[in-house]
C-alpha cells in the first residue's frame, strides 16, 4: 500500500486550517460553564478527539476528491494536488480516510450513548455535510453553498456541540437556545464562510477550469468581494449586541480591537486576490478575531465583566 512522511500527512490533512474547529470548539466549553457552570472532561477530551479526526478526514476526502476529478488540461493533478506532487499511494489515502472516520464516529456514538439523542442528529448533519462536501456526483463544494455550510457546520454546529456535550444535563435544549447560540456564533461563522469565500475567488478560473462553479462565480468577483467585506463588518456588530443583550460578558468587547487589524488584511485582499500571496489574510483575520473571542471570554469569566 506504501507510506508516507508525517509532515506529508499534515499536509494532506491541512493541519494548517483547522484554528476553523479548534477555536469555536473552545468558545462551546467557555460558554457551557459561562452559562451552565458545567463542564464534563470526559466528554470534552473524547468529542475533541472524533472531531479533529473527521476535520482531518474531511480535508483528506477534499484532496483525494480533487486529484482523482482534475482535469487534464493543466497540471493540477501532478504540480498542485498534494497526492500527486508527493505521489502518495491513492490506496493509503483512502484507507487513512476510512480509519479516520470509522474511528470518529465510534466516538461520536459513545457520546450520544452518555449524553442523549440530540448529539446523534447533531452529529449525523456534520458527517453528511463533511463526507458530501467534496464528494458524489454534485459536491457542496462545487456549488455556491460552500461558505453557507462551512460557516455554519463549523461556525455554529462545532460550537453548539461543545456546549451540549458539557451542559446536557442541565441545558433546556429548545428553539430559544438554538437561536441564542445561533446568534453568539456569527462572528465565527461569518469569519470561517470567508476563509472558504477567499479562496473560491482566488481558485476562481481553476474551478471552473475544473467545473467547480462556486458562490463567486455566480455573485461575480466585484460583488464576492463586497460580500468579503460586509461579513466582517457584519460579525463585529453581531458580537457588540450578543454582549449588549447578556450572551457574552463585556470584556468581549476587548475583540473589537482586531478591527485596524482585520480592515488592513480585507484592504490587502481588496487590493490583490492571489492564493499564495493574500489568502492568508483571511487565515489571519479568521485566528485573531477567535482568539481575541476565546481569551476575552476567559477573561471576563475571571474577573466578572
Amino acid at each position: 500500500m506504501g507510506y508516507m512522511k508525517f509532515k506529508t500527512f499534515l499536509e494532506l490533512v491541512e493541519i494548517q486550517a483547522k484554528t476553523a474547529s479548534i477555536l469555536p470548539y473552545f468558545m462551546g466549553i467557555i460558554y457551557a460553564w459561562y452559562h451552565y457552570q458545567e463542564l464534563h472532561l470526559l466528554n470534552l477530551l473524547l468529542f475533541f478527539i472524533a472531531m479533529f479526526l473527521f476535520n482531518m478526514a474531511v480535508d483528506a476526502i477534499d484532496n483525494y476528491m480533487d486529484y482523482k476529478k482534475a482535469s487534464k488540461e493543466h497540471n493540477y493533478r501532478e504540480e498542485v494536488n498534494i497526492i500527486g506532487r508527493e505521489n502518495i499511494p491513492i490506496q493509503l489515502v483512502g484507507t487513512l480516510i476510512v480509519i479516520m472516520v470509522v474511528i470518529s464516529a465510534g466516538l461520536g456514538l459513545y457520546l450520544v450513548k452518555q449524553t442523549g439523542w440530540p448529539l446523534l442528529y447533531m452529529g449525523l448533519y456534520c458527517y453528511f455535510i463533511g463526507i458530501f462536501y467534496s464528494s458524489g456526483p454534485k459536491p457542496i463544494s462545487s456549488m455556491p453553498l460552500g461558505e453557507v455550510f462551512s460557516g455554519f457546520t463549523m461556525g455554529f454546529m462545532i460550537y453548539l456541540i461543545s456546549i451540549y456535550v458539557n451542559a446536557y444535563n442541565v441545558m433546556t435544549f429548545d428553539s430559544q437556545t438554538f437561536f441564542i447560540i445561533l446568534f453568539a456564533s456569527i462572528p465565527n461563522m461569518f469569519a470561517i464562510a470567508n476563509l472558504m469565500l477567499a479562496n473560491n475567488i482566488c481558485d476562481l478560473e481553476e474551478d471552473v477550469t475544473n467545473k467547480r462553479f462556486t458562490l463567486p462565480y455566480y455573485l461575480g468577483k466585484a460583488n464576492a468581494l463586497k460580500l468579503f467585506k460586509w461579513l466582517y463588518i457584519l460579525a463585529f456588530v453581531s458580537l457588540i449586541i450578543s454582549v449588549y443583550v447578556g450572551i457574552y460578558p463585556k470584556m468581549m468587547l476587548v475583540t473589537l480591537l482586531a478591527i485596524p487589524f482585520v480592515n488592513k488584511n480585507v484592504t490587502k485582499f481588496l487590493h490583490v486576490q492571489d492564493k499564495r500571496k493574500t489568502f492568508v489574510c483571511a487565515v489571519q483575520n479568521l485566528a485573531l478575531m477567535t482568539t481575541l473571542q476565546v481569551v476575552t471570554f476567559l477573561i471576563g469569566i475571571w474577573v466578572n465583566f
